[in-house]
């Protein structure tokens, strides 16, 4: 009988930022990890708060709604969806990559004992203007979270 498949590597995305954390994540999964991010809606993105919210309102409203491109609202799936524009996501490879990725709100049940690891390559930096975090750009963009 072959091995189980190892768990899934857990990574707490509160206070990392958005871009980093995706580029490592991505790079991970297409070296054949799994990984699971919990607390997606506590990611921050750095910036002025003007050009960031001027950003994902310009993304959200792009397109028809019939034939896209189709923007997320949700903090989880922007989340995924940053993961995805750093992998060939259109490829084989890309998607078996996007297959090990999960990501969710929150800490799910399942999870609740497990200690998150964190990506010290994401840790923003000091600046004088504190970061938007994802929950409050989705809450912009009509998210009930």
């Amino acid at each position: 009988m072959p091995d189980a498949a190892p768990s899934p590597t857990v990574v707490d995305a509160s206070g990392l930022v958005l871009g980093r954390a995706a580029s490592v994540i991505a790079k991970r999964l297409l070296n054949g990890e799994s990984i699971v991010v919990v607390n997606a809606e506590k990611a921050v993105v750095t910036g002025s708060r003007q050009q960031v919210l001027a950003f994902y309102t310009a993304a959200r409203a792009r397109g028809s709604v019939r034939s896209g491109p189709h923007f997320p609202r949700y903090p989880d799936r922007i989340f995924r969806r940053t993961v995805r524009g750093m992998v060939p996501h259109l490829k084989t490879r890309g998607k078996d990559a996007m297959d090990r990725l999960q990501v969710h709100i929150g800490v799910p049940p399942e999870l609740q004992g497990q200690k998150g690891e964190s990506l010290p390559a994401a840790h923003p930096r000091p600046a004088l203007r504190p970061p938007l975090s994802l929950a409050e750009i989705t809450r912009l963009l009509g998210a009930k979270v």
